[in-house]
This record gives C-alpha cells, structure tokens and sequence, in this order.
C-alpha cells in the first residue's frame, strides 16, 4: 500500500509540473505575440494578447488550487514539499510575465499608427534573449537541469546590459530630437518590461536552484544596486500601471 500512494503521489507531482510547463509556454507565446504585435505594428495580434490574459489567469488559480490540495492531503516532506511550493512561487512569476506582455500588448496597440523614427534592433535582440530565458527557465524546472539555470541567470546581465545602452542611445537622441520623446519613452517602457520579465526568469531559475540543492539564495548579479534603482519591485497596480 505504501509504494501504491507513493506512486500515485509522484504521479500527482507529475502532473504538477506538467501543468506548470503548460502556463510557462502559454505566457512564452504571449510575450512573442506581444512583441510581433509591437514590431510589426499589428493591432489585432496586441488585442489577442489582451484576451490571452484571462486564460493565463485561469491556468494559475488551476495551478495554486492543486498545489493546495497536496499540501493538505498528502503532507509532503523535504523535497516534494520543495517542488510543490515551488510551483505556487514559480506561477507568481509566470503570472507577472504574462502581465508584462499585455502592457507591451497595450503599448504595441497605442503605436500602431505611429511610424517608427527608427528600426527596433535593440527591442528585437533583447526579445530573443528574454524569451529564450521564459522557455529554458520552465524546462530547467520539469528537467531538474541545474546547468540550464546557471546558463538563464547568466544571460540576465545580457538584457540588463542591452537595455542600458538603449536607454542612453534614446535620451541622447530624445534631447536631440524633441519631437520622437512621446514614441522613445513608450518604446523605453517596453525595454523597461522586457527587463522585469527577465527578472521574473530568474527568480524560476533560483527556485529551480532552491529544488535541487535545498538552498534558497540569490544567484543574480545586483544589477540595480549597481545603477541606484531597485530592480526586483513590480510598480505599483501590475498590469495596470499603464492602461
């Protein structure tokens, strides 16, 4: 009897992180929707992201009601328990990327008949590594791939460093050309998103660190302490800090 409920606990657990691959990829699709929506200046693709929100929901009320259930009736220890109040920390963090990707979603839509006064590289290049960082993330959780949450927590400074260049680049050209400020600062704000979406990639990869090893530290670099602003704090309202 004892092996049955193991098996059928591991089973659960299974089921667990499966569920929470499945939010992990559905937030990764709403990011690269969001930023083909910004890119190519497409309004219907940034309003399907908004709708996407409410599945992305609704996958972590599922997710958070699980984990509660075999908390309060399966009494895990040590290393499932790990596991299980992982997943609840790691949905937070899905949930906020998700919410980023609706503020680009909503800046893609509040430019779409803007023409850009210059290409979007900088935007594309962070894209690519950011949503590189969303998928490896989720897979070193189901993999218990602790080499894949070294490789996640180093290309952090790669999106940090990108978008303190492209911060400079546009304030000089902003003070050069007043007339692009109203475009430059939203496309900042989208930088600014893509940065805290990295962020919540690491958090995943520390708790995935945390899983394997029982060790819960910070494996990140300080990035913002180096530069005099607090990197880890959401503005107030989440999503909604820009309607």
């Amino acid at each position: 009897m004892p092996n049955k409920l193991r098996h059928t606990f591991e089973h659960q657990l299974s089921e667990l992180q499966d569920d929470v691959l499945r939010m992990g990829s559905y937030v990764a699709q709403m990011l690269n929707l969001a930023m083909h929506a910004l890119l190519r200046q497409d309004p219907n693709v940034a309003r399907h992201v908004i709708e996407m929100d409410d599945t992305a929901d609704e996958m972590d009320l599922k997710i958070e009601q699980r984990c509660m259930r075999l908390l309060a009736l399966q009494h895990p220890m040590a290393r499932d328990l790990r596991i299980i109040g992982t997943a609840l920390k790691i949905i937070t963090d899905l949930e906020r990327i998700g919410d980023f990707a609706v503020d680009i979603a909503k800046t893609a839509r509040r430019l779409a008949l803007d023409p850009y006064f210059q290409p979007l590289h900088d935007l594309s290049r962070m894209t690519n590594v950011v949503e590189w960082m969303v998928r490896e993330c989720i897979h070193a959780y189901v993999d218990h791939d602790l080499d894949l949450v070294r490789q996640v927590i180093a290309r952090d400074d790669e999106v940090d460093d990108c978008y303190d260049m492209m911060f400079s680049e546009l304030l000089a050209k902003m003070e050069a050309n007043p007339s692009i400020i109203r475009q430059a600062t939203w496309l900042l704000h989208v930088g600014r998103f893509l940065e805290r979406i990295a962020d919540h990639a690491v958090n995943v990869a520390e708790r995935v660190y945390y899983v394997e090893t029982g060790e819960l530290k910070q494996l990140a670099r300080s990035h913002g302490a180096e530069n005099g602003h607090q990197k880890r704090q959401d503005r107030p309202g989440g999503s909604n800090g820009h309607p």
